[in-house]
């Protein structure tokens, strides 16, 4: 049997929270705000700093030498940004814009390592992050490779609604054009649009100035 003590200690790693430490002010960073469409760095951009979302939501993109555009990842509130340049990254590989008005508090990289020697709450936060992050990075090849249209444009529409993280039966997320889904699940817009209106029908999402989900779109997903 686990002691009080030992469970007290499991209890307060779970309940640290990232966003009032690095709002401390033992913490040199720097808190920037972005209006939408706003550019956050460019590819090719020193890299330099690690962000944290405080609130937002941004679109992480990659164009490569022909110049066509895949939209790699979209990145909420509680998300890390930029956080490459801990290995070694000289460079921005990709661009970060704001799909919305966003927060974001950026810590410079040798304050960043600093902090994750000195807060081991923090370091475990932060490694689990990233082997979160590396999980969704294969889940997606795979949906890629082997998943239809269909079922990666409902799977990214789940993930948008960070399904799973809340006991709720419906979400509703941010605005989001269907050029930059058909940019993430690596299709045409006309496709998005047509999946889309038959999402509709289905009721597994519906419009109502925002975007809302039920977790029955789960069922395409699912369905083989």
């Amino acid at each position: 049997m686990r002691s009080a003590t030992g469970l007290a200690k499991k209890t307060k790693k779970l309940a640290f929270d990232v966003q009032r430490f690095l709002d401390s002010a033992g913490v040199a960073r720097t808190v920037v705000e972005f209006r939408a469409k706003a550019t956050i760095f460019a590819q090719g951009d020193p890299a330099k700093s690690v962000m944290y979302i405080q609130k937002g939501r941004v679109k992480l993109s990659v164009v490569n030498p022909t110049g066509k555009e895949a939209v790699v990842a979209i990145l909420g509130q509680g998300d890390f940004l930029g956080e490459k340049c801990m290995a070694g990254q000289s460079a921005r590989i990709g661009t970060a814009a704001a799909i919305l008005p966003s927060t974001l508090l950026v810590v410079e990289k040798d304050e960043m390592i600093r902090l994750l020697h000195k807060e081991h709450d923090l370091s475990d936060r932060f490694i689990s992050y990233l082997l979160t992050r590396n999980i969704r990075v294969e889940a997606d090849l795979v949906d890629q490779l082997f998943n239809s249209t269909e079922k990666r444009l409902a799977r990214t529409l789940l993930l948008l609604a960070q399904y799973g993280n809340q006991n709720q039966p419906q979400k509703i997320i941010p605005k989001v054009s269907q050029e930059v889904l058909a940019e993430m699940i690596g299709t045409t817009r006309p496709r998005v649009s047509f999946f889309m209106n038959k999402f509709k029908k289905l009721g597994f999402i519906k419009y109502n100035g925002e975007l809302h989900i039920n977790t029955s779109l789960l069922s395409v997903v699912l369905h083989d």
